[in-house]
């Protein structure tokens, strides 16, 4: 089958590389489209292509490695399990390959959230900025509620006929969640649904590196050497990178290493001075000074609090 770049929600799973085991169809299904695909042990390059609308992919049953990139870019590798999920905001067309590990089969649930009823949520949660927001895009994440909320859309695809008013339900309720956990806004003018910042897979490749590299400083050079990785000049990648995190590489940076130092305050004896080498500060009264600016207390204060 010849695969074309974009398609609608509606005939999106006539291209999934795959069988459609349930599909929600009729009046029911008005605010949420809704189906369930069992995938093959193992296929060597599917191109995924583009919808209007944000959607879920979240698996149900068996364990993969799973390969995504944009269309001629470096493959990304994610391990996918019962509960991994995928939230992709639309945009630009994508490729992605698979092999199962274990011996159950490979299926997911994919859901595409109507645009008015995402826009209304978009309205709650950011008032004025709603014209501005969107969806994050995510990659093999898990989320506990998101799993709640999914497991009543998987089971009411299973009746033999669906209750319209709790499918409503259900996609008011998704589409506030994922407002409130994975909106994002940007000054970008007309741009309301699409795909306007980082694919997932490189937010999370940008973001594993910042991780691992926790107790060194970001500097100008660092930037220049993720923009790289992401394919941007350094200007693009500082407006994408804030578009799909909320925040500037630096301040992200900043708040993963504060967030590791509470932890460490929190969780462990070793002293002050050790918990601000171990997350990137050799001036202990630096550590303590921008510490005491993102929290309020002193390191030692913060530690004491019940």
């Amino acid at each position: 089958m010849s695969l074309p770049d974009t398609t609608s929600a509606e005939a999106f799973d006539h291209y999934v590389s795959g069988k459609c085991l349930l599909n929600g169809r009729g009046a029911a299904w008005r605010d949420m489209q809704a189906h369930v695909a069992e995938f093959p042990h193992t296929v060597d390059t599917h191109h995924v292509p583009s919808v209007n609308e944000s959607f879920l992919v979240w698996t149900l049953t068996g364990e993969a490695e799973f390969q995504e990139r944009e269309k001629g870019g470096p493959w990304i590798t994610h391990r996918v399990s019962k509960g991994a999920f995928f939230l992709t905001s639309g945009g630009d067309p994508y490729d992605c390959r698979w092999h199962t590990t274990s011996r159950e089969p490979l299926r997911s649930l994919m859901v595409f959230i109507s645009l008015p009823v995402l826009q209304r949520a978009f309205e709650e949660v950011f008032a004025s900025r709603a014209g501005e927001a969107r969806l994050a895009d995510i990659s093999a994440a898990h989320d506990p509620v998101l799993d709640a909320l999914l497991e009543q859309v998987h089971a009411e695809l299973q009746r033999k006929q669906a209750s319209p008013l709790m499918v409503q339900s259900l996609a008011q309720m998704l589409a506030v969640h994922l407002a409130r956990n994975y909106g994002v806004t940007s000054n970008s003018k007309g741009r309301r649904f699409s795909s306007a910042g980082l694919p997932g897979y490189k937010v999370r490749q940008l973001t594993e590196w910042m991780a691992d590299h926790l107790d060194e400083e970001l500097h100008l050079d660092d930037l220049d050497d993720l923009a790289a990785r992401a394919g941007l000049s350094k200007f693009h990648f500082h407006r994408l990178f804030k578009s799909a995190t909320g925040v500037a590489p630096s301040r992200y940076h900043l708040d993963l290493r504060m967030n590791a130092a509470r932890r460490l305050l929190r969780e462990t004896k070793q002293s002050v001075i050790s918990i601000g080498m171990e997350v990137g500060y050799s001036n202990p009264s630096h550590f303590a000074q921008l510490f005491r600016r993102e929290t309020g207390l002193s390191p030692s204060d913060y530690r004491r609090q019940p």
